[in-house]
């Protein structure tokens, strides 16, 4: 089994002995995608590149509804047994099989068997669906027969060719290419198990609105859209129950969903919120002595998006004359109140030995006399026009300007900036004549560094994938496949480390800003309160103070 380097901190920790079950406890989400595990994700429409610091995650409730294959064990870090109490995979790392544990069950009594696994996989494959996060799956035996090419063509398959069940507590996964992290994919929602109940997918569906899972909570009434979601403990969980009775989410707008969480908190109408960036002195100085605040580095990184293939950017020097102009000390201190850290690389430390702090050679201290050097032989001297867009609503407004003074009086750019809603910046993103930068930043779908080298900055996620600056290195792409088929864990560590110095080291594809760093407010009324893997509280294991 893989161990991962990813440190999850806990916030408050409870003593041992019974525990008491009950508590109602209270947060804020935006309106999901979908509760359904088919197409569960991050914010409405986006995976990864959603600002996750700006909105909670509607993943928390599919989450708290369904449990996979595997888990994350928050004392160790280490990939734990799920639904599978062990698995294994050849020597090519082409096939998995996974052994289930006997007698689980989903909330309304049926067990869970090898099969619900093939049946939750191949639904949300299903080209029907129209699952935003299918893609995690298309590395298995099959996939296009069921989702259909690439080029349109219609799927030829209703069930994925590449899973199998020997039996009701075996699961046999053959795929196309070696992965040997494909264990780490499927903490992805989209590999849980459904019951016979589910059918296909239908958002107009009974099963959309109330779905029946195998987690530590079920449904207590149907998803009331744009309102609240309210969950009741599973007691037919196979494993330790859930101390709390109920968690209820209330729906907020995504337009300012982290000035309402942290006003329903102070309002005292939810027990758990983030934190608006401008008021952080004030909450550490209120709940830190308290003990109810939370600081954890996460699984993510702040960086500039740059389109590397239209001028003015599209050149390495031009790269880094803009890297090298920035002062992100001076940003962090200024706007941010010291509550973030530089980056120097894309790969962030929470991943411990896949990070290599300073492989961005040109992301540590300023230096315009070089910055002013390369911006000449980059093709962007004095006077030349860079677009600058980022999306309003989320509270970038006042590092974004910071930047662009930086910018502006050091290399003297005439830099136009667009500030437009989160869609329209996606949208410009991918567009035939986009140019210049774009603010970005990118949490993990899962924890591997691959999860962020593969769909940044791969060939095979260019746009309309997460590849949006269009950067393209035949290199990286061998080194980094090397990387995914390598069994050994040493190896795999090297070669991730030497494609991320291509791209980010040689070439400059993105230019890496601040890890980030995820602070939370929670009531005294709870103990146990742990931020989990995607930014959310881990609510099996919150209990009453």
């Amino acid at each position: 089994m893989a161990v991962l380097g990813l440190a999850l901190v806990a916030a408050a920790c409870g003593g041992g002995g019974d525990v008491e079950q009950g508590g109602v406890f209270r947060l804020g989400i935006v309106e999901p995608t979908s509760i359904d595990p088919y197409n569960a994700q991050e914010s409405a429409g986006e995976t990864g590149s959603i600002p996750r610091a700006v909105n909670t995650t509607p993943l928390a409730v599919t989450q708290a509804l369904f449990e996979g294959l595997v888990t994350l064990d928050p004392a160790s870090s280490a990939l734990a047994p799920g639904v599978a109490e062990k698995w294994e995979h050849d020597a090519a790392c082409l096939q998995w099989t996974f052994h289930l544990r006997s007698g689980t069950t989903f909330s309304n009594g049926e067990v869970v068997t090898a099969r619900s696994f093939i049946d939750g996989m191949s639904r949300a494959a299903a080209q029907a669906a129209g699952s935003d996060t299918a893609h995690f799956m298309d590395g298995i035996e099959g996939y296009e027969a069921v989702r259909g090419g690439a080029d349109g063509s219609p799927p030829t398959a209703a069930t994925l060719s590449g899973l199998s069940a020997p039996d009701d507590t075996t699961l046999v996964v053959k795929l196309a290419e070696p992965d040997c992290e494909f264990d780490i994919l499927t903490l992805r929602p989209v590999f849980s198990p459904v019951p016979t109940v589910a059918g296909s997918v239908d958002p107009n569906s009974a099963y959309f609105a109330m779905p029946v899972g195998n987690g530590p909570f079920k449904m207590r009434e149907p998803w009331n859209r744009n309102t609240s979601i309210a969950l009741v403990r599973n007691d037919l969980y196979y494993g330790t129950k859930a101390h709390l009775d109920q968690v209820h989410f209330s729906i907020l707008p995504v337009e300012n969903a982290a000035d309402q969480e942290y006003r329903n908190f102070r309002g005292g109408q939810a027990d758990w919120a983030r934190i608006p960036p401008a008021v952080l002195p004030e909450a550490q100085a209120t709940y830190g002595p308290r003990n109810e605040f939370i600081a954890q580095p996460s699984l993510g990184t702040n960086f500039l998006l740059v389109n590397v293939v239209n001028p003015p950017l599209n050149t390495i020097e031009a790269r880094q004359a803009i890297s090298l102009a920035i002062d992100r000390d001076a940003v962090i201190r200024e706007v941010f109140n010291g509550f973030q850290t530089k980056a120097t690389s894309l790969v962030p430390p929470a991943l411990m030995r896949f990070h290599q702090p300073g492989v961005c050679i040109v992301c540590g201290q300023p230096n315009l006399a070089r910055a002013r050097e390369l911006a000449e032989a980059g093709g962007i001297p004095p006077g030349t026009t860079v677009r600058f867009s980022f999306n309003t609503g989320g509270g970038h407004e006042a590092w974004v300007e910071a930047v662009v003074r930086q910018l502006r009086d050091g290399l003297g750019l005439n830099i136009e900036l667009l500030g437009m809603p989160f869609p329209e910046l996606l949208q410009a993103e991918e567009s035939r004549d986009a140019t210049g930068l774009f603010r970005a930043s990118w949490g993990a779908d899962y924890p591997s560094a691959d999860a962020f080298l593969r769909p940044l900055l791969a060939t095979g996620s260019l746009a309309p994938g997460d590849n949006r600056g269009h950067y393209q290195s035949p290199q990286f792409d061998v080194v980094l496949d090397e990387a995914l088929r390598a069994p050994d864990q040493d190896q795999k560590v090297a070669l991730t480390r030497y494609a991320e110095r291509i791209a980010i080291g040689e070439d400059l594809a993105l230019i890496p800003l601040w890890y980030r760093t995820q602070y939370r407010v929670f009531s005294d009324k709870f103990a146990d309160v742990t931020l989990d893997f995607f930014e959310n509280p881990d609510l099996a294991r919150i209990r009453l103070a």
